[in-house]
């Protein structure tokens, strides 16, 4: 059997090493998703509760390219819904896009209804009450339709509660702690840590706690007829959390606000006893911490325009070079990549792999830093 990951544009690498770690099966890059293969369906269950970059989960039924809306139409009609609607006669269609369209999401959903309406007439579609949600995700001139295990966005966080006003999005924030090179028993400092996400997102993994431990009761697959005892697949994922990880973890804000945003947030997504909140200014790194005893510097500075860039910057990357250990690494999401780059070759750091992920429509790159003398 097939599933599809749908993840943010950039992130496809992530997700494809996490499905990988959880699950062990063999995953394939598209652009936006992964598609895996997958044994039993247990396996889409705990992908729902417990990856960290995905945005949807989904067993994939049919996939197809298409040149305009007419071809479209005459390859989708080829998707067999039958096995899914013996046993689930109420469903429920959504459809995302991502690329320019000459159609709506609204169309295809009407279109999907119609077709599996008129192929299946004991299926009735509903907004409420539904059994199974089918699920279109048309990437540019490709189309994907499968069964939504999730129900639900999973890049959004239950704990997402106290926001900055640049908050990051969750799945990338776990993207730039792993592509740090981030260990479950390593340091990681988030030094303009905002409302905490990157700090959240490292203790979650560090801890093996599940990201949607408390949305255990939402998941659309509860609604299936799929014969699974879910209380054994929560049972057992939840007896792997580690109360207490090896991993030390820092977020700092030179704000109170966000400090006590950040405590909260973590309280709410049950970590906060694995973070270490300070209100710390950029120029007391080096008195926080000894020479090289940093392993990941995980960080999104801060690029508004009313800000002193080049003061900030030039102090962040010093404070770096004192703290940061020699075989350390430092991963920074920004909009701003030369600029970045042109403070961090001012003190020794080189950037050892960049790459463009998609927050939304915004762009944005995350840099991976090294030591020069490395």
């Amino acid at each position: 059997m097939k599933g599809l990951a749908i993840t943010s544009k950039g992130l496809e690498e992530t997700a494809s090493i996490e499905i990988k770690e959880l699950i062990n099966k063999k995953c394939e890059n598209r652009d936006g998703c992964v598609i895996f293969d997958f044994e039993k369906f247990e396996d889409l269950c705990l992908l729902c509760y417990k990856a960290q970059s995905v945005d949807r989960i989904l067993h994939l039924i049919y996939d197809f390219e298409f040149k305009d809306i007419e071809d479209f139409e005459k390859s989708f009609e080829k998707a067999d819904f039958g096995e899914w609607l013996k046993k689930h006669k109420k469903f429920k269609v959504e459809c995302l896009r991502s690329g320019s369209h000459d159609f709506k999401s609204t169309y295809i959903e009407k279109k999907l209804i119609t077709f599996i309406n008129k192929k299946h007439k004991n299926a009735k579609f509903g907004m409420k009450g539904y059994e199974i949600i089918f699920f279109a995700y048309i990437a540019d001139s490709h189309c994907y339709i499968g069964v939504d295990f999730a129900g639900f966005e999973l890049n959004k966080r239950a704990y997402k509660i106290y926001l900055h006003p640049n908050s990051l999005r969750a799945t990338i924030s776990y993207a730039l702690a792993k592509e740090s090179g981030f260990k479950k028993d390593e340091s990681l400092l988030d030094p303009f840590s905002r409302d905490g996400i990157i700090p959240i997102e490292a203790a979650l993994y560090a801890n093996n706690f599940p990201v949607n431990y408390y949305k255990k009761d939402r998941f659309a697959f509860l609604m299936l007829d799929l014969g699974i005892d879910y209380e054994k697949i929560f049972g057992g994922i939840d007896r792997k959390i580690i109360k207490k990880s090896k991993a030390r973890i820092y977020s700092f804000d030179h704000l109170f606000k966000f400090v006590d945003f950040s405590k909260k947030n973590a309280k709410i997504a049950g970590v906060e006893k694995n973070i270490e909140f300070s209100r710390t200014e950029l120029e007391w790194l080096d008195i926080k911490f000894k020479k090289e005893s940093v392993d990941r510097i995980v960080t999104s500075p801060p690029t508004s325009k009313n800000a002193n860039l080049d003061k900030i910057y030039n102090e962040f990357f010093y404070q770096s070079e004192y703290i940061l250990k020699k075989e350390g690494s430092m991963g920074i999401l920004t909009r701003m990549p030369d600029f970045v780059k042109k403070h961090a070759e001012k003190h020794n750091f080189k950037a050892v792999k960049e790459k463009k992920v998609f927050s939304g429509e915004q762009l944005l790159e995350i840099i991976i830093f090294k030591k020069k003398n490395i």
